[in-house]
């Protein structure tokens, strides 16, 4: 084995062991007037295709944005939950996002092999940022936001998401 493969394959346990580790706390919420979110909202991304978007098109939504990369595996394992949870007819004007911390060639082969019914967007590195000003301080993944509608984080997610528990909060709002 080469030392790439070797720092990926570290790089990949020490994660899923954070990720494991953090997956039953929950992040306090940033406060509903932070200019992170206003940040997050005018923050311009590239979809897997190349188009670029502002997380203002879906203002006036309730937003899950959820900040993944293809090598953290408590991020794929959460995917199809949220896809389900996207395509629930019980759940009206929710709106996931996905925001990958990873290359832009990983997102397009990882959104090509599977089927994702929410947009996703490309951040790289950037995404680690914006995870952080929104309250993300111990910089894991997956992180997730929840965001009403008029634009208030109401909460935030560290570690593998509990759907249950995103469930209550939706139903809370």
């Amino acid at each position: 084995m080469n030392k790439k493969i070797l720092v990926f394959v570290a790089i990949a346990i020490l994660s899923a062991v954070f990720g494991a580790y953090v997956s039953f706390k929950k992040q306090p919420s940033v406060k509903s007037d932070s200019p992170a979110v206003e940040s997050l909202m005018k923050a311009n991304l590239p979809d897997t295709q190349g188009q670029t978007h502002a997380l203002s098109e879906w203002r006036g939504k309730v937003l899950l944005v959820n900040f993944w990369a293809t090598w953290c595996p408590p991020c794929v394992e959460e995917m199809p939950e949220l896809v389900d949870l996207q395509n629930s007819p019980g759940i009206k004007n929710l709106q996931i996002v996905g925001i990958g911390v990873d290359s832009p060639s990983n997102i397009q082969q990882f959104t090509t092999k599977f089927q994702i019914s929410y947009p996703i967007l490309v951040a790289g590195m950037e995404g680690t940022e914006i995870a952080r000003a929104l309250g993300n301080q111990a910089g894991g993944l997956p992180f997730t936001v929840l965001i009403d509608a008029d634009g208030h984080v109401r909460h935030t997610y560290l570690g593998r998401l509990k759907m249950n528990e995103v469930k209550a909060d939706l139903a809370n709002l």
